[in-house]
């Protein structure tokens, strides 16, 4: 028997491998595990089933079209050819595509039902609710076993001690599933105990956590007037009640953070504001003692009378120069008035209306002298215009053995203003006729 090195055993095996027929195009189907991901984008895990285990590589090459993001407790099925990693001996099956295994039209499914509730507008951030900063208590909506409960209660008692944290049990896996979440909300929403609700699951496959892709239960979510945070698998994990919660934790310890605040730095934060407060009002009590010292040294808080006796002579003495002024106007007025009574006195009253009355007439005697001698040259020159009119008038014409032709009535001036067979009217001096024109 001849004997042989590890490597070239190792190495004899991967080419025996290689020439096998089956094994250099196979396709297996099993549960990832133990999911690794290098710097370099290569990914390494396990298939397994209840009793067996399969090492697999998938290169980045090969990874770049996935439609999904390979993860622990994903069943898959994985296509490749089989080989033997010679530096440890282990058998292994390099990847040439990977596929889930039966979530494909539950992945469709999702996508369509997601596409539609954002196209009716239920993950708009103008819907989300505000997380309460310090709830009075906290419902929790999952399973009564298990440990995400327990998650809960550990990080908020954590947080907060004493913090209650009200739980509404149902299934989170399973097609029963979602109707059972919807009676554990409204049930919630009846009692209008809780300030916050946590929806929680742990991680699992595409399929275990399908059951939060509902789309009854995305509505009721929406519709809910508590706020929801939404805790559901890992932090790779999106499901539609993600989308329509209020909040998205990654883990279920994580949305315990948020709802529950830390109770240690809240009594911090108030001491800080204590102090701030206590410091302010020192402050402003200072600056209202100095305001006040600065006041009462004032004059007029040191001898308050000294001001209204300086008012009261102020007053005194502008009533004295009011008095002294209206005596001295009443003064004037008296001699204004007795100038012109004198003046009254001592004039003729009857001499000077004599006076007016004389040059009146002689106005009026001047004015009617005028009037007459208007009139008559006024009279001279129409007798003279009336001459003129009368000499040159048509009449004194015609008394010269001149006579006038009349067309309808108007003057004619020229012969070729009367046609053939026109009737006309002719003046003389004694008389008028009509003729026509032959």
């Amino acid at each position: 028997m001849k004997t042989v090195s590890v490597t070239e055993l190792n190495k004899y095996v991967k080419d025996m491998i290689a020439e096998d027929g089956l094994l250099s195009d196979v396709a297996v189907s099993g549960e990832l595990s133990n999911v690794r991901k290098s710097g370099n984008g290569h990914y390494y895990f396990t298939l397994k089933e209840d009793n067996s285990i399969l090492r697999c590589v998938l290169f980045k090459g090969a990874a770049f079209g996935l439609r999904f993001v390979p993860k622990d407790g994903i069943k898959v099925i994985a296509r490749g050819r089989c080989s033997l990693y010679e530096p440890d001996g282990a058998f292994q099956l390099i990847c040439e595509s990977l596929t889930e295994d039966g979530t494909g039209k539950l992945y469709e499914q999702f996508e369509l039902l997601k596409k539609k509730l954002l196209g009716e507008g239920l993950f708009d951030e103008s819907h989300k609710k505000k997380i309460p900063f310090l709830p009075k208590k906290v419902g929790a909506i999952t399973s009564p076993g298990g440990a995400v409960i327990e998650d809960i209660k550990h990080v908020a008692g954590r947080r907060f001690p004493g913090m209650p944290i009200k739980l509404y049990p149902c299934p989170v896996q399973g097609s029963d599933a979602p109707p059972q979440i919807i009676r554990a909300l409204r049930e919630a929403v009846a009692d209008n105990d809780c300030d916050v609700l946590i929806i929680a699951r742990g991680g699992g496959s595409f399929e275990d956590l399908f059951c939060f892709n509902d789309e009854a239960l995305a509505r009721e979510i929406y519709s809910c007037p508590i706020p929801v945070i939404s805790a559901v698998g890992h932090e790779t994990d999106f499901t539609i009640c993600d989308f329509v919660s209020d909040r998205r934790a990654p883990t279920p310890s994580a949305a315990a953070e948020i709802a529950v605040p830390e109770k240690a730095k809240i009594i911090s934060d108030l001491g800080v504001l204590r102090q701030r407060m206590r410091r302010t009002g020192e402050l402003r009590l200072e600056n209202l003692k100095r305001a006040l010292e600065m006041m009462r040294q004032r004059p007029v808080f040191m001898r308050p009378l000294e001001l209204a006796e300086t008012r009261y002579q102020m007053l005194d003495g502008l009533s004295l120069k009011l008095k002294s002024l209206i005596e001295d106007a009443s003064g004037r007025r008296r001699r204004d008035l007795g100038e012109l009574k004198d003046r009254f006195n001592g004039s003729d009253v009857k001499k000077v209306l004599s006076d007016h009355r004389t040059s009146f007439s002689g106005i009026a005697i001047r004015f009617e002298a005028a009037g007459d001698a208007y009139f008559k040259a006024k009279q001279a020159g129409l007798g003279l215009l009336s001459g003129k009119l009368e000499a040159l008038g048509p009449r004194n014409v015609l008394g010269r053995g001149y006579s006038m032709i009349e067309k309808n009535g108007v003057p004619v001036t020229g012969a070729e203003y009367i046609k053939q067979g026109d009737i006309f009217r002719v003046i003389m001096r004694d008389g008028e006729f009509d003729a026509e024109r032959k």
